[in-house]
């Protein structure tokens, strides 16, 4: 496999998870009474939508073709996520602890992705932005968490 096939399928891994994350937040999003998970829901959606703008160009900066949509695993994450708030008690609650546990899927790969040292400088930088806003996103919802 070239070099560039296999920095672009790394990056296509991260692009798709990105599509399920900016799904899943918008989602979240419809499943919350309180305006201010909404708007919190949105604006991770919205940042999870930069991130894959990101990925996409840099994909096709590699000469490769960016995928198009997310990952079955991400789809049931939200129609498990769906089915959760449905059931429970404490919906906004339950709706954070997946989306931490989400984010934290998402911060592991990033992680896991960076340790290869294959990537051009300006990839690494931004996969590393990413990374901390990931985390920053988890310490968010953490806080979210204990105020619902």
């Amino acid at each position: 496999m070239k070099y560039t096939e296999k920095i672009s399928n790394k990056l296509n891994e991260l692009l798709e998870k990105n599509y399920d994350a900016e799904k899943g937040y918008l989602n979240a999003a419809e499943n919350v009474d309180s305006s201010r998970l909404k708007i919190f829901f949105k604006n991770r959606a919205s940042e999870r939508s930069e991130f894959a703008k990101n990925l996409r160009t840099e994909i096709l900066s590699y000469g490769q073709i960016p995928e198009e949509s997310g990952t079955f695993q991400g789809t049931m994450h939200r129609n498990w996520m769906s089915l959760k708030s449905l059931f429970s008690s404490n919906d906004e609650e339950a709706i954070l602890e997946e989306a931490i546990r989400g984010e934290q899927a998402s911060y592991d790969e990033y992680s896991e992705i960076l340790k290869d040292d294959a990537f051009a400088p300006s990839t690494r930088k931004m996969l590393e932005t990413q990374r901390q806003q990931i985390q920053s996103a988890i310490n968010s919802l953490m806080v979210e968490e204990e105020l619902a």
